[in-house]
């Protein structure tokens, strides 16, 4: 599990595409891996990957061909900056939301505009993800924890502020960008209830 709330930011250093999908190497920035080994989750860019190989700032992930049919790591290259975020620990506490790092489509931005101090986005995602957003419900852009500001019809609209907007990735979407985008989970498990209940 992860919170929303990013680290780092790091740099693709180099991608091994396969039949099977794709390696890939990450440079981690300021994230700090003395504490991670081989097997631990960490997030990039939302998407929650396991660490093949680790060096004091690099590491290594197998990325399957149903994540980069699902998301936006088809289009990342060698040199493409992404967002970083260790799993969550017992100890730490939460100050986004629970992200659970699987993707569930990915959006696109469809509107970018200064809003006083913040920068507003609008995002377009798929119909069949429309019914789980809501506004003033979070949801999880490129690995980031956000707050949805406005939902009409399939777009919705989020606004970043100064902090996020230079400490993430966020900056640097503009008009037709592809983002990975994750609903709120309690929205998924209270859908799967309702579902249980009516077929009772």
């Amino acid at each position: 599990m992860f919170t929303g709330i990013i680290q780092a930011v790091g740099k693709i250093k180099d991608v091994k595409t396969s039949e099977k999908g794709a390696c890939f190497l990450f440079e981690c920035g300021t994230i700090g891996l003395n504490d991670a080994k081989i097997g631990d989750s960490i997030a990039v860019n939302g998407v929650c990957l396991t660490a093949v190989e680790l060096t004091s700032n690099t590491f290594s992930a197998d990325v399957s061909q149903e994540t980069l049919n699902c998301s936006i790591f088809a289009n990342f290259q060698q040199g493409d900056i992404v967002n970083l975020e260790k799993a969550l620990r017992i100890n730490q506490g939460i100050d986004g939301h629970l992200v659970s790092g699987h993707v569930d489509g990915v959006g696109v931005v469809s509107n970018r505009y200064s809003e006083g101090e913040s920068t507003r986005f609008e995002i377009t995602v798929d119909e069949d993800l429309v019914k789980y957003i809501a506004r003033k419900g979070s949801i999880c852009i490129n690995g980031v924890s956000l707050t949805v500001n406005s939902i009409e019809g399939s777009v919705f609209g989020v606004n970043i502020v100064p902090h996020t907007f230079t400490v993430t990735t966020l900056g640097d979407l503009h008009i037709g960008t592809e983002v990975n985008v994750e609903i709120d989970i309690i929205a998924r498990h209270l859908e799967q209830l309702l579902n249980s209940a009516k077929n009772a």
